[in-house]
């Protein structure tokens, strides 16, 4: 692969992953209620569900999605619920006051359900199998093998996502080590389960 079509690539998928979507609405409210413990779970769900959702991509999946409706709507409609699951479930859970470093000890939040719900939102999003199968082949040179350059854009878009989740988790869990008070911190943690509930309506009203 040329380094200035990988080049065009890599700033091509930056601007992608660095507008927010349903998986770094996520990563920004977890962290926020629950600290940088939680950043590393939620960066460790959102690498393994780009992995499958990029894996699936390259198997074809994408193509079924985009001519399949109901295969498309199946897992739109399992997303968009989760995301409201999970929208609901900050919404009635208390604001945490301890320390980040506190997370397992004071809460008993484990981190493998944080690390399955980023995975899950993330492995959900049908517009992002389809995408990644729209996207990519732009970049194909069609006079070389394919396989090396889809597993090179395959490696970069992995990497720019885990980066592009890590700067968002971090910066949340920095912000929520700020606040102290209870009322504050409620009020974050409702508003981003407002914008998880939102994330999830906007992901049931997608079209193919």
């Amino acid at each position: 692969m040329e380094w200035s079509v990988w080049l065009a690539f890599l700033v091509a998928a930056t601007l992608v992953l660095i507008v927010p979507g349903p998986t770094i609405l996520l990563v920004i409210t977890q962290s926020i209620q629950h600290g940088r413990a939680a950043a590393l779970s939620l960066v460790g769900g959102v690498a393994l569900g780009d992995f499958i959702a990029v894996s699936a991509s390259l198997l074809g999946l994408g193509v079924i999605l985009a001519t399949s409706a109901i295969l498309f709507n199946l897992m739109k409609w399992v997303g968009a619920a989760y995301l409201i699951y999970l929208g609901i479930q900050m919404w009635r859970s208390p604001p945490a006051l301890e320390p980040s470093g506190q997370l397992n000890r004071a809460s008993g939040i484990k981190h493998a359900r944080m690390f399955g719900q980023a995975c899950l939102v993330t492995a959900l999003n049908p517009k992002g199998i389809i995408f990644f199968m729209a996207f990519v082949p732009q970049f194909i040179n069609p006079h070389a093998p394919a396989t090396p350059q889809l597993l090179t854009m395959a490696a970069t878009f992995l990497i720019l996502a885990v980066v592009n989740a890590g700067l968002y988790a971090f910066f949340a869990a920095a912000v929520r080590d700020k606040l102290q008070r209870r009322d504050v911190r409620a009020v974050l943690q409702r508003g981003g389960g407002t914008a998880l509930i939102g994330a999830g309506i906007a992901t049931a009203a997608l079209q193919r």
